[in-house]
């Protein structure tokens, strides 16, 4: 089995046997490694690695420092190839010697000191292959795929190594006995993801529905071509959704998509394009894979009362068994039940929500209510019995509330059409969804109005900010990495298209459409208690942002609250700040929904 990690040395690749033992590297790039595929016979590995600082750059740093002339200078990014033959590593008690790592030959090194010369044995220690470089120039690699045949490698090609450069992806083939590389598909757009058929005559490829304007919230479309060269076939045109995930081995060609808050598993025909969902899944789909002859599916799946669960079955009699037992963890806990419900928004668009409600729920009593906005603005929200991330909505239901989570417009599994709805309609729209929805819930006289709070993170953030300064409804809302002044997010973020392509237009030439759609614009509206979190370093969402809304609600007299969240970028990923930022929306909307004083508890206390 093959694995990246950083031991010490950067991200390398390395070897360990699947009955266990110690891993061994298999490459010690002074840049590291940064994706990797192996060869179909399994006697070769081709990865991407970053090109090594040019003499110039370190000539000038020894100089002048480190700076960097943004948009102009990049490193790219180009693809190796390195020999792997298993039987070459040591057994697992036996000693590994390289350049970077020695230890003594009888194994006992436990202390880390330095081996004596005469301790080593050169019959014990294994030299690392020498990897071979396989593209090269003014470009940078993306994806890639090895054929099935082991004689060509078929690549994204991009323009530079930075991240915008994924709009303008082509699609390339490598054959590796001549090291020629030809062009696929290419022009204006975007062309990615490059599959492989079974017999390596030809490539799947992805594509956007839209034009260069439009790529954030179009369609992504599937498409088939010679792998030698000629015209395109689109495959499962009939889909209004992205296509998630695809496998095609020699049982057939098999897709993933949503359906609303569905996530499909599809059979494709991959000469006429038609396809079909299996039946018998779990309502959600996750992961697919296959055994090595196809004969076999295992699958991972979610219901809307289960934890995810992986499934197998044969393809032929499809009847899926699921082979693990996650849900068992939760067995025992509190956790209420979730529901797909709908409304009608204030534009007469129809939009789905999940609701969750305590359990033992009432009919005839009133509860607190919780909104929770997902990201994206391409996200969606789904059923299911316990929820992560800094949100603690498994004890809010156990503390007597209801939560809904809004599928706003935007939201993926309903179609392009719909994902199209708040192009030039950010946060107006958004906030027409959110709020019809909590009229619907009030409207059934299960919502205790004097009760109620919003909450979301990046897109979430974004419109939860805009409920913040343009309706006082809520009892606290949390702001979570989002935007509150467009012109500050586009001359910061990492996408500026993004915000083009929504708004239609810079800042420069349609002032306009990014004051309507910014909460900033109506600060002084603003009257509801404002918890802000955001990341210290986040590219996606600058800090910028939280500073000016935070700065805004003070100089408005709106009781407010910043927590800058050190070293993170525009999520929260290690376990103890991730902690502490659940407890910190704990706190809030126990004091401004439930008027309870709540500190975070301390080491003391626990012990």
């Amino acid at each position: 089995i093959a694995f990246m990690a950083d031991r010490g040395s950067k991200r390398q690749i390395h070897l360990i046997r699947p009955d266990g033992g110690e891993a061994q590297a298999v490459t010690a790039e002074d840049e590291g490694v940064n994706s990797f595929r192996w060869a179909p016979d399994g006697t070769q590995i081709v990865f991407s690695m970053t090109d090594s600082e040019s003499d110039v750059l370190k000539d000038r740093s020894e100089q002048f420092g480190d700076f960097e002339v943004e948009d102009a200078e990049y490193r790219q990014v180009h693809l190796w190839v390195v020999d792997v033959n298993p039987d070459m590593w040591p057994a697992p008690e036996e000693v590994r010697c390289t350049e970077t790592t020695k230890g003594n030959s009888d194994g006992d090194n436990s202390e880390g000191d330095e081996p004596d010369e005469e301790d080593l044995d050169p019959s014990d220690c294994v030299s690392l292959p020498k990897a071979e470089q396989l593209t090269e120039g003014d470009f940078s690699v993306g994806g890639f795929e090895w054929s099935p045949d082991g004689t060509r490698i078929a690549f994204e090609r991009k323009e530079t190594s930075q991240l915008l450069s994924f709009l303008t992806t082509e699609i390339h083939v490598l054959t590796l006995d001549t090291k020629d590389v030809s062009t696929l598909v290419a022009g204006p757009g975007q062309y990615s993801g490059p599959v492989w058929s079974p017999d390596s005559e030809s490539i799947l490829y992805f594509t956007s529905s839209g034009d260069s304007s439009s790529t954030f919230y179009a369609n992504n479309q599937l498409f088939k071509i010679p792998a030698n060269g000629g015209p395109s076939t689109q495959l499962a045109r009939a889909l209004d959704e992205d296509v998630l995930d695809v496998v095609w081995n020699p049982s057939g060609l098999f897709m993933i998509a949503r359906e609303r808050t569905k996530r499909l598993l599809y059979r494709v025909n991959p000469n006429s394009g038609r396809f079909s969902a299996f039946e018998g899944t779990p309502d959600r789909v996750g992961g697919i894979d296959f055994s090595a002859d196809g004969s076999h599916l295992a699958f991972t799946g979610q219901t809307d009362t289960t934890l995810t669960e992986v499934f197998r079955s044969l393809l032929a009699e499809f009847q899926p068994t699921r082979v693990t037992s996650m849900t068992d963890q939760i067995y025992g806990w509190e956790v209420g039940t979730s529901e797909v419900v709908s409304w009608e928004s204030y534009d007469g668009t129809e939009i789905e929500g999940v609701l969750h409600k305590p359990a033992n729920f009432d009919l005839d009593k009133q509860y607190p209510l919780l909104v929770v906005i997902h990201g994206g603005p391409t996200g969606i929200d789904t059923p299911s019995p316990v929820l992560g991330y800094v949100y603690p909505v498994t004890q809010w239901l156990a503390k007597g509330a209801l939560v809904l989570r809004p599928n706003y417009r935007g939201s993926a599994g309903y179609g392009e059409d719909f994902r199209s709805l708040n192009v030039r309609n950010l946060g107006v729209g958004d906030a027409w969804d959110v709020l019809s929805g909590v009229d619907y819930l009030v409207d059934t006289g299960i919502v205790d109005t004097t009760r109620m709070g919003s909450m979301g993170w990046s897109q979430g953030g974004y419109i939860s900010a805009f409920l913040t300064t343009n309706t006082n409804r809520f009892n606290a809302i949390s702001v979570g990495a989002g935007i509150s002044n467009w012109m500050t997010y586009y001359v910061n973020t990492d996408i500026h298209p993004f915000t083009r392509q929504y708004l239609k237009g810079t800042p420069w030439e349609d002032p306009e459409i990014y004051a309507v759609t910014s909460p900033m614009t109506t600060i002084n509206e603003a009257s509801t208690p404002t918890l802000i979190q955001h990341g210290e370093f986040d590219g996606r969402v600058p800090i910028p942002n939280a500073y000016e809304l935070y700065q805004g609600l003070q100089d408005v007299g709106v009781t407010t609250q910043l927590i800058v969240y050190k070293n993170f970028g525009h999520g929260i990923s290690r376990p103890k700040e991730r902690l502490a930022a659940v407890w910190h929306n704990w706190q809030w909307f126990a004091k401004y929904v439930w008027n309870e004083d709540v500190s975070l508890p301390s080491k003391e206390e626990d012990d």
